[in-house]
């Protein structure tokens, strides 16, 4: 399989990327502080209002700005291929998330309907954003896993997005629509055609590079990300001509049995790397292991609907959210981040200029403890069934403290860069961003 190798001459401006990436703890705080301070009844049910304005906050608030963000910063460097309108659409992406996503809660918490249209309305932005991914994809050439979800990864987002429009335009009274067709569209490449073949797409090129763990076995690598994207496509095609069919079902089981395969060929690598002194090593084990266990569950509740514990839908939003998605883009934005100050810093200052290491840009042992606040706040929200009240305030609290924490990071990083900038190259003293 043909390697290809990263061109940071390439890269966009920093503010392309970090107007992503900067918001995106924040909003993810404010996510945890209405899991936190919202009315719990209902939990730990999926369709408890809480639980759909929490899971939509997460979503389009911190998970959605990162890995568009990512993308921005990907595509250019291991693709060769700038997005147009990138540098005009990033201030607005978070913006964007965090307004669709204020909308949403507004109408599940039952403030009005009017929440619905405003969502539906100012969801054309991000259509927008993944039109813009998905025209650059089609330039990408295709050699390898992470270049193949490049090249692809517009459709999946542009799916979900338009099913997402089409239920808060519903439940808006906007417009009639099959309810059982559109949600679990909405759901299926929300999470799979999206955030899984994201994340596994980027993987396959971030886990070597960064933590020395070796490469997916070729023929794993070579099914991405098609393994994701056929079995949900069937799936698709399925669901539109008989929902009830055993089609749906059997593309859905066969997807998931092929995540399995992938979760577990990437557990395997990550467990040998030999970077695991890494303080973001541990983030990863538990990413990949959630991923795994989502998928398994998933695939036993459609196997035995009947049997499966009630609070399991639960157990699977969050091994796939938080587990998922927070964790590894927690892990990645502590790598991410100190490195793209550092590489701005080498390419802006003369050569005789001292450029802070990436361990000096934010703090290693300080990453290990944030990773740590993230680790007990998912492990509080895993719990939430046991104690629905309790649970989800403690839950709530200490996934925001995590969030803040890792905000308060990024924002050292930056003052970091700008005073760098500002004195030419002379060392500033580092900022404090530890939590007392």
């Amino acid at each position: 399989m043909k390697a290809v190798d990263l061109d940071y001459a390439q890269a966009p401006r920093p503010a392309v990327v970090f107007g992503c990436l900067m918001p995106a703890p924040w909003l993810g705080a404010l996510a945890g502080l209405l899991l936190a301070i919202g009315p719990v009844d209902g939990l730990p049910d999926r369709f408890a209002p809480l639980a759909l304005a929490a899971v939509h906050a997460l979503a389009l608030g911190m998970l959605l700005p990162v890995m568009v963000g990512a993308l921005f910063q990907m595509m250019p460097v291991v693709a060769r291929v700038s997005v147009s309108g990138s540098r005009f659409a990033s201030p607005f992406i978070a913006l964007c998330g965090a307004t669709v996503a204020c909308g949403l809660a507004v109408g599940f918490l039952g403030l009005g309907p009017q929440g619905f249209r405003w969502a539906a309305v100012a969801a054309l932005f991000l259509a927008l954003v993944a039109g813009l991914l998905l025209a650059a994809g089609r330039r990408v050439e295709r050699v390898d896993a992470t270049t193949r979800t490049l090249a692809g990864i517009g459709v999946p987002l542009l799916v979900t997005v338009a099913a997402g429009m089409a239920l808060a335009g519903m439940l808006g009274g906007m417009w009639t629509l099959p309810l059982h067709k559109i949600l679990p569209l909405h759901v299926a490449w929300g999470l799979g055609g999206w955030l899984a073949a994201l994340v596994s797409g980027v993987s396959a090129k971030v886990l070597p590079m960064f933590w020395q763990a070796r490469r997916l076995h070729r023929r794993v690598a070579g099914a991405l990300p098609w393994l994701h994207w056929l079995p949900l496509a069937v799936f698709s095609v399925a669901l539109a001509v008989n929902p009830s069919g055993l089609w749906a079902v059997g593309a859905l089981l066969v997807w998931l049995a092929l995540v399995v395969v992938l979760a577990t060929s990437m557990l395997i690598a990550v467990l040998r790397a030999r970077r695991r002194h890494d303080q973001h090593w541990l983030l990863w084990i538990v990413a990949i292991a959630s991923m795994l266990l989502a998928a398994i569950l998933t695939f036993l509740i459609l196997l035995w609907p009947g049997d499966m514990p009630a609070a399991t839908a639960w157990w699977i939003g969050v091994l796939a959210m938080v587990g998922g998605g927070v964790l590894p883009i927690t892990a990645m934005l502590g790598k991410i981040v100190p490195f793209l100050v550092w590489l701005h810093l080498r390419r802006l200052l003369p050569l005789r200029a001292r450029v802070p290491v990436m361990q000096e840009i934010i703090s290693p042992a300080r990453q290990r403890r944030q990773a740590g606040l993230m680790l007990a706040a998912y492990g509080a929200l895993l719990a939430l069934p046991v104690a629905p009240g309790p649970m989800a305030r403690v839950g709530g609290v200490l996934f925001a403290l995590a969030c803040a924490w890792l905000g308060m990071q990024l924002l050292g990083a930056m003052r970091c860069m700008l005073a760098m900038r500002r004195q030419g190259g002379l060392p500033p003293r580092l900022p404090d961003t530890s939590i007392e």
